[in-house]
């Protein structure tokens, strides 16, 4: 096996895994970057979204071999401290019910959102389409998206 060179969070790993491992078992099992939720394992559910050169991408049916020299940001990365405009929206509207989607949804607006600063309603529909959350907090969901828009309010 060679290894594999990844940036994850601004940091450089080389990691010693099959060409064909999922990106998000190199993030959970190899690097200890546990955020990452697995849910459905076919990109069906969005838990497993993290960002690759800043596009939402499904790390549960993306090879590492397809991520290689790329970088990627986790929800670890996303910020450190929790203060990312998206994870401040979504504690101020309570988005969160059982929070196993939210890692997923929260990586997927952010990434919107630094290609749209006002979406729309379809915008954010759009970006969020694929995402399942069992809780039913959507109409939150879009509320906290148009929060961290600096909106506040649906269009």
């Amino acid at each position: 096996m060679d290894a594999i060179a990844i940036t994850v969070n601004g940091l450089a790993h080389s990691v010693e895994v099959s060409p064909d491992t999922p990106l998000l078992w190199v993030l959970r099992d190899t690097l200890g970057l546990t955020g990452t939720k697995f849910g459905c394992g076919q990109a069906l559910c969005g838990a497993c979204t993290v960002h690759v050169e800043g596009e939402a991408t499904r790390s549960c049916i993306t090879r590492i071999s397809a991520v290689a020299g790329r970088k990627i940001t986790t929800i670890e990365g996303l910020s450190s401290d929790g203060q990312h405009p998206v994870q401040q929206a979504w504690l101020a509207d309570q988005v969160p019910q059982c929070g196993y989607c939210q890692v997923g949804m929260i990586m997927t607006s952010a990434a919107l959102l630094a290609k749209n600063a006002k979406p729309t309603d379809a915008d954010i529909d759009g970006a969020l389409a694929g995402h399942i959350c069992r809780c039913g907090t959507y109409q939150r969901i879009r509320a906290a998206v148009h929060r961290a828009a600096g909106s506040g309010e649906a269009q």
